[in-house]
């Protein structure tokens, strides 16, 4: 029987809006469709008009599912780090009959009672990631179901986020007419494809230089352990180069595009090229050096930022160095600017998956990857948190449960799947904590 299935995953960016649809057979995952439009609503990495993103959203799923022949209904969605806490956590319980097995109900439980600390008014929960459990005092278990038992313990990883930043991606995907079957933090996405086993699990910074802003992300234990953002990134050197050359937005994009680079030392003074100036009827020469001071300024602005915060919490200390990925890494010199104000080893990382050669894909990437390898664990992780914004009277990501936004649109395509589509599958697994 053909166990294959579709995962569509949704990066919400300050600059474009980007769908992947990949299929997943055998445990090979391979890309079969992608979408980009160009944003809008958003400002430095957030919502800020429901509407506007979700027409953009709309259009980049359009493009996808006429590439993928495929009907797209159910999105993995990445969220950004703006403003995340970050919390250990643990629950106990006890298990009142000894001699059966512990299953998913005793698991939920003991997940459910790591929850009980009082968040700010302003937060809401977003992840929960399983670190161990322990039965009757033996430690580091890390599937505790079909033992036995009379005391059962877990510890995690909290994360949560602004409740603003929450609602107005769900919102925006709802009037899209899509539904989120599971949201990720943009840099734990980011890792599943940009870093190695060993990078993960000992310890490494990731850096995404996105249009909107700039994120820096330490990965150990195959967790994210800290984030910190830094409102500028790839709009704003294009916003220097209009200024400073006083042409359009537009042409300086393309002038990044085509001649940027960080590495000062290799651009020549010999090397022009015309730009076309406000109030000038002839274009202006510009030199190669000249464009590259310009854009290594505000760079290295970001760097020297994000180097303070990180070496506060002694991240330069771990062995994987810095990994830089998003749409500014594929810039000559990112690296060598990074490794000369970091003082650590530091590479750039770009999907090789065809149609994705670019940086600005990462994320993109990485969603349908940390969804094909999600175990049940994982799964009942988030659906304990679903159960509890239910319950609290949330309603940000229940959008899963909208029988509306799962009746096929025939407008939109014509086509329908092979695979077993994703939202499917994970639906069914869900559904128990639900009714």
């Amino acid at each position: 029987m053909d166990d294959s299935m579709i995962i569509v995953s949704l990066d919400i960016g300050t600059t474009a809006m980007k769908v992947v649809v990949a299929n997943v057979s055998k445990g090979q995952l391979n890309v079969i469709g992608i979408g980009s439009a160009h944003a809008q609503g958003m400002n430095r990495g957030v919502i800020v008009d429901i509407d506007k993103a979700s027409a953009a959203v709309k259009e980049a799923v359009k493009k996808a599912a006429s590439q993928s022949n495929t009907e797209i209904h159910d999105v993995v969605v990445g969220l950004p780090t703006n403003g995340v806490q970050i919390y250990s956590c643990q629950g106990t319980i006890a298990l009142s009959d000894q001699t059966k097995e512990i299953d998913d109900k005793d698991v939920q439980q003991v997940m459910t009672a790591a929850l009980m600390q009082t968040l700010p008014a302003e937060q809401e929960y977003v992840a929960l990631i399983p670190n161990n459990f322990s039965v009757d005092g033996f430690k580091n278990i890390k599937d505790p179901r079909g033992m036995i038992g009379t005391r059962l313990e877990f510890s995690g990883i909290l994360y949560s986020l602004p409740k603003s930043i929450v609602h107005n991606v769900a919102k925006a995907v709802e009037r899209a007419g899509l539904s989120i079957v599971h949201t990720v933090l943009a840099p734990a996405a980011l890792s599943q494809v940009a870093l190695t086993d060993g990078e993960q699990n000992f310890g490494t910074i990731l850096i995404d230089l996105g249009g909107g802003q700039s994120t820096a992300s330490v990965i150990h234990d195959r967790k994210l352990k800290f984030s910190t953002v830094d409102t500028e990134g790839g709009n704003l050197v294009v916003h220097d180069i209009s200024v400073v050359l006083n042409t359009t937005l537009q042409n300086a994009a393309k002038l990044q595009r085509y001649y940027g680079t960080v590495n000062i030392k290799a651009a020549s003074e010999a090397e022009e090229f015309p730009v076309e100036v406000v109030g000038q009827d002839e274009p202006q020469a510009v030199t190669s050096k000249y464009l590259s001071e310009i854009i290594t300024a505000r760079v290295q602005q970001i760097f020297e930022r994000l180097q303070k915060r990180l070496a506060k919490i002694k991240a330069f200390d771990l062995p994987g160095g810095v990994v830089i990925t998003g749409g500014l890494a594929e810039m000559d010199g990112v690296d060598q600017l990074a490794r000369n104000i970091f003082g650590v080893k530091v590479k750039t990382f770009v999907p090789q998956q065809m149609g994705l050669r670019h940086p600005a894909f990462t994320e993109s990437l990485g969603l349908v990857s940390y969804a094909q390898s999600l175990n049940d664990l994982d799964l009942l992780a988030y659906a304990v948190i679903q159960q509890h914004n239910f319950t609290d009277g949330k309603d940000n990501f229940q959008s899963f449960q909208s029988e509306e936004s799962q009746t096929p649109k025939s407008s939109d395509n014509n086509a329908h799947p092979t695979s077993t589509p994703m939202g499917e599958k994970f639906k069914n697994f869900w559904k128990k904590f639900f009714d």
